[in-house]
């Protein structure tokens, strides 16, 4: 890829295995406003953040949504998120590698900060790593709309042609796409067949690999 000079990193899916632990701290969370929901519920709220991801199967078992539900979801994943975690392969190798060569890094997750705050300590990350980190509570419009990279590439100082964009997700990729930025997508989320339809740059099966595009 050329003319690379930022680089947009989804969190959940792509810096760390955390989507199963969010994923049952959102069913237990549920369970106890009398919703009984299962991990396809949620399939279709993946990467839009945690008051669609939480919110979305609520309504979708009739049960109206209230904002407390996305809070005992995030208590869980606190209590649960060190034990439970995967880390994904040389996470933070590969952001240091990615920063030592003169890229700009951003953060760009739907979640919640307070989520941002939990996990990126279990990953091995510190803040300062990125040069930019915008959350869920930075964000009015939400994946797939393409605000929050429109506004990690204002932020960064650099075109939108300029930087790619690390998703998992097809709510991510469709706002990768709209924002006009390159996307890397990765299988962690959804098959690669299924990630074809919505055309990213580049399919890798792991993060890391995402070094072998971006030095191209």
């Amino acid at each position: 890829m050329q003319n690379i000079k930022g680089i947009l990193f989804d969190m959940d899916g792509v810096l760390a295995d955390s989507e199963p632990v969010i994923l049952k701290a959102a069913i237990l969370a549920l369970k106890e406003y009398g919703v009984n929901a299962e991990k396809k519920d949620f399939i279709p709220f993946i990467g839009a953040g945690e008051d669609k991801f939480v919110g979305g199967v609520a309504e979708f078992h009739n049960v109206k949504y209230k904002k407390e539900m996305k809070e005992r979801a995030y208590d869980i994943f606190d209590e649960i998120v060190e034990s439970e975690l995967v880390k994904y392969e040389k996470i933070p190798e590969t952001l240091n590698t990615l920063k030592r060569s003169g890229n700009k890094l951003a953060l760009c997750t739907s979640a919640d900060l307070r989520k941002v705050k939990s996990l990126l300590p279990v990953i091995g990350l510190p803040f300062n790593i990125f040069d930019i980190i915008l959350s869920g509570n930075d964000i009015k419009n939400k994946k797939p709309d393409p605000e929050i990279f429109n506004t990690a590439c204002m932020k960064l100082n650099l075109k939108n042609e300029n930087c790619v964009v690390i998703e998992d997700a097809i709510n991510g990729i469709k706002a990768a796409k709209a924002a006009k930025c390159k996307v890397i997508a990765v299988t962690t989320s959804f098959k690669e067949e299924v990630l074809k339809n919505y055309n990213p740059d580049a399919i890798v099966d792991k993060t890391f690999k995402i070094i072998d595009y971006i030095n191209k």
